[in-house]
C-alpha cells in the first residue's frame, strides 16, 4: 500500500556539479526536494521505489513499457562531463564510483531520471527503507502506467514513492522545445493535481499534447496515480517554476 509520495523533477542540471556556475539558480529547488524527501522518511515506509522514464523501456524488446533496478545499481553522470557516480540505495552519491559494502550490483547503468533520484537520496542521507528502481517508457499509455503503479504499491505493506519527472519544455522561446502557448496550462493542471493529491486529474493528463510539449513527468506521475489509488493520501505543492523554459514541480503525498 502507498502511504506516501515525493515528486521531484530530473534534470542533471539539479546536480550541483553538473550545472557548474548555474547551480544557484535550482537552489530553491533543491531545498523543496530534500523537504520532500523527509515526508517519504517519515512515512516509516518498507521499501521506497523510485521511478522515471527510461529509454531503455521503450527499446528493450519484452520490457513491457518499465524496467526494474534493484538495491545498488549504479548510474552516474559523465555524459555531462562531470566524474560523479551515484547508486540506488543507502550511501547513494560520491565523487569517486560508489561502493556499497558489497559492491554495485551487475547490469545496466541507471537512466539519468533515476541517477538524478539516486543523486537526491544521496544527498538526503536516505538509510529508512530498502530501495529500487523503476524506469517506464515515457510513451506509456496511461492506464499501463495505472496498472504498473498498482503493481508497485502492492509490493509492500507500506510503500514510498520518489517520482522523478519534469512538466512541459515549452514555457518560452529559448526553452528546448521552443514556445507552446498550451504548455502553461499543461503544468498549471498538472500542479493543481500535486497540490491536491487528486489521482483522477493526474490519470487524466493528455498522453499526445505531454509528448508534444516534452513533459518527461507525465508517465511517472500517472504511475503515482496507479499506486495511490484509494490510499486517501494529502497533497502539498512545495514547488513551482519554469527556469530554462521547462516546468519544474516538486509535491509531497502523505
Amino acid at each position: 500500500m502507498l502511504v506516501a509520495a515525493a515528486v521531484c523533477p530530473c534534470p542533471p542540471l539539479l546536480v550541483p556539479e553538473v550545472a557548474a556556475g548555474a547551480a544557484p539558480e535550482l537552489d530553491d529547488a533543491r531545498v523543496a526536494c530534500l523537504d520532500a524527501l523527509g515526508v517519504l522518511a517519515a512515512s516509516r515506509p518498507d521499501r521506497l521505489v523510485v521511478v522515471g522514464t527510461d529509454p531503455r523501456a521503450a527499446a528493450e524488446e519484452g520490457a513491457g513499457g518499465a524496467v526494474t533496478y534493484p538495491e545498488g545499481t549504479a548510474g552516474g553522470f559523465q555524459g555531462f562531463g562531470v566524474d560523479l557516480d551515484v547508486m540506488l540505495g543507502p550511501g547513494g552519491t560520491a565523487v569517486e564510483p560508489a561502493q556499497p559494502p558489497a559492491g554495485p550490483v551487475a547490469g545496466p547503468p541507471l537512466p539519468d531520471s533515476l541517477a538524478v533520484g539516486a543523486w537526491l537520496l544521496g544527498r538526503a542521507d536516505w538509510s529508512d527503507a530498502p530501495v529500487e528502481g523503476l524506469g517506464v517508457d515515457e510513451r506509456l499509455a496511461p492506464e499501463l502506467c495505472a496498472a504498473r503503479g498498482r503493481e508497485v504499491a502492492a509490493r509492500a505493506p507500506r510503500v514510498a514513492l520518489l517520482v522523478m519527472g519534469d512538466g512541459s519544455a515549452c514555457r518560452t522561446v529559448k526553452a528546448p522545445g521552443y514556445l507552446d502557448e498550451r504548455a502553461a496550462g499543461f503544468d498549471a493542471d498538472a500542479a493543481r493535481a500535486l497540490a491536491a493529491a487528486d489521482t483522477a486529474a493526474l490519470a487524466a493528463l493528455d498522453a499526445g499534447l505531454a509528448s508534444v510539449l516534452k513533459a518527461a513527468g507525465r508517465a511517472p506521475w500517472q504511475v503515482l496515480a496507479g499506486a495511490a489509488g484509494q490510499a486517501d493520501l494529502a497533497g502539498r505543492l512545495l514547488y513551482d517554476d519554469a527556469p530554462y523554459g521547462v516546468g519544474y514541480l516538486v509535491a509531497a503525498w502523505s
